[in-house]
């Protein structure tokens, strides 16, 4: 049996092999996704930016941990993190819809604290450069005369924000008949543009962050932005609306931390939240990123999320995905 002494010895190397690792003293942002996506993208620029400008230390480690479309990080931080206070998830629009669909096996949102959201990702559709669909309007088009035709693809899982963002176009040309409509869900955006760059499908559904890359890259192209104006840095894309498709759709980037931590840790999160969101670092990003101002933060945010969770529901049921 080891003495009292002994067992502090073997604490204290113990604790400084930690330190070495940075597994004890770094904080950890859970992307639950591949690598390239949006929530991806969230974890890799908020965490950066949280450390340059002194919200964090040490700089924060980013984690992907894809599965069931956000649903396997969901229930590791609700079963395994619970009251693990240097944890933070990536969230989105996407979260908040299959929360609200019950497609997280029976979780729901109150097992969770939102930190909030600091900018919106205007929702996009876009078709591979050689498509030959010119616009938005002759995709949908396209869909309406052969249904089979067309598959999309998104990040999201099939009747989550990036397949709902597509059903509700598609709704605006009159068009109903929704479950003849193809739609592909994989782990992140990054994989829906590679669906589709490879002719696996013929359009992918998802926001403006996770095409970037791509239009730069020059194997995309954008045919429609669902904002109400063109966004800043990215003028040649036209909006649905501009293209008689009524819709508006921006998918929040945000964060969530385990249920059970201290509202000290939950504090200093939303706080920090709040100082990137006001940083001339976040600033930069949203317009590399063709963000748009969002912020909500704290208590406001978990109110605006819960009447937003519900509104989903209640369309979800309406266009017949849940029950």
């Amino acid at each position: 049996m080891k003495s009292g002494f002994e067992k502090g010895i073997a604490a204290g190397v113990l604790a400084g092999a930690m330190s070495l690792s940075g597994v004890a003293l770094a904080a950890e942002c859970i992307a639950p996704a591949n690598p390239g996506g949006g929530w991806d993208f969230t974890c890799r620029t908020i965490g950066k930016i949280m450390y340059d400008i002194g919200v964090v230390d040490k700089p924060i480690q980013v984690t992907n941990m894809a599965g069931g479309g956000g649903g396997l990080a969901f229930s590791h931080v609700v079963n395994d993190r619970n009251e693990d206070g240097d944890v933070i998830v990536a969230a989105s629009s996407a979260t908040a819809t299959r929360l609200a669909q019950n497609a997280y096996a029976g979780h729901t949102a109150d097992q969770v604290r939102f930190l909030g959201a600091i900018g919106a990702d205007p929702g996009i559709i876009a078709v591979a450069a050689d498509s030959p669909h010119a616009s938005l309007v002759e995709l949908l088009d396209a869909v309406k005369a052969d249904p089979s035709s067309v598959t999309f693809a998104g990040g999201s899982a099939a009747g989550g924000f990036d397949h709902l963002k597509v059903l509700m176009a598609l709704g605006r040309t009159g068009f109903t008949d929704i479950t003849r409509v193809k739609y592909i869900g994989v782990d992140g955006g990054a994989d829906a543009i590679t669906q589709t760059i490879g002719g696996h499908t013929q359009a992918m559904t998802g926001d403006m962050s996770e095409v970037v890359g791509f239009l730069k890259s020059g194997d995309i192209r954008v045919v429609a932005v669902f904002t109400d104006e063109r966004v800043p840095g990215f003028e040649d894309i036209p909006t649905a609306k501009e293209q008689g498709i009524d819709i508006v759709s921006v998918n929040w980037r945000g964060l969530y931390v385990p249920k059970g931590v201290s509202d000290a840790d939950y504090r200093k999160w939303s706080d920090g939240l709040a100082r990137v969101a006001t940083s001339p670092e976040w600033a930069e990003a949203m317009v590399a990123n063709g963000l748009a101002p969002f912020t909500l933060v704290g208590d406001e945010f978990q109110g605006w999320l819960d009447g937003v969770i519900g509104e989903i529901e209640m369309l979800s049921r309406d266009i017949g995905v849940i029950q």
